[in-house]
């Protein structure tokens, strides 16, 4: 074998070695993007469920302790959603994210106190929802299900025309919180699943963005809260 056949065979190596790797590191940033997209939509329907709990709150349909207990828990996932910047890996979402932003509680049955601040693009989703923001989450789903527990009384709500309209939207608004959550934590585990391979980790693949963590929280559908639609299936955890 001649000297020029072997700097062939080893170009044509490293050419190969190379259409390998972009074609790794192109899906790995297609996967952080869906992981991204995944999240801001998540973060959406749970602006959305706590928009209805809101309505619910402030309808004077339901009994004064109640209300102020499911209105304490409204305010508390604003605070924890205001106070938490949402890290995503991507940087030309930047717009993306900054018209959820803008919508904020703009979107039907959302909060009316105005827009949600302005997302930091940055590092990746490495904390899932953070702490504070999980705890304040699963602690408007443990009141809205205390709310909800008598059937008796969530019938009697059910019989006005606008208390069946608010437990319609916190209904939709509900079902689509799982749906968004069980969609971002499978586009989490597929990054992840790409990231550990071994190809992936020796060519840094990822830069510096950090692993994306899934999403867990409280979102246990209440008893007495009829699902959406005659054709929706389940989507609990």
């Amino acid at each position: 074998m001649t000297w020029s056949e072997v700097v062939v065979i080893l170009v044509a190596i490293i050419t190969i070695g190379v259409v390998v790797a972009w074609q790794a590191a192109t899906r790995l940033d297609r996967l952080h993007r869906k992981v991204v997209a995944s999240r801001i939509a998540l973060d959406a329907q749970l602006v959305r469920r706590a928009g209805a709990a809101h309505a619910l709150a402030t309808s004077g349909v339901i009994d004064p302790v109640s209300a102020l207990v499911l209105a304490d828990a409204v305010i508390a996932t604003d605070a924890a959603q205001g106070d938490r910047e949402l890290l995503v890996a991507v940087p030309d979402l930047a717009e993306l994210v900054d018209e959820r932003s803008r919508r904020g509680a703009d979107v039907e049955g959302e909060l009316v106190h105005g827009a949600a601040p302005p997302r930091v693009i940055g590092e990746a989703l490495a904390e899932g929802l953070g702490e504070v923001r999980t705890h304040a989450e699963s602690n408007l789903s443990a009141a809205l299900r205390a709310v909800l527990a008598d059937s008796d009384e969530v019938a009697e709500l059910r019989s006005t025309v606008e208390g069946a309209e608010i437990l319609d939207d916190l209904a939709s608004a509900w079902y689509r919180v799982q749906l968004a959550r069980r969609f971002h934590n499978e586009a989490v585990a597929q990054a992840q699943r790409v990231r550990a391979k071994r190809g992936v980790r020796v060519l840094r693949l990822a830069g510096r963005a950090a692993m994306p963590e899934m999403v867990e929280f409280d979102d246990v559908w209440p008893a007495e809260l009829p699902r959406p639609g005659r054709g929706a299936v389940s989507a609990g955890r």
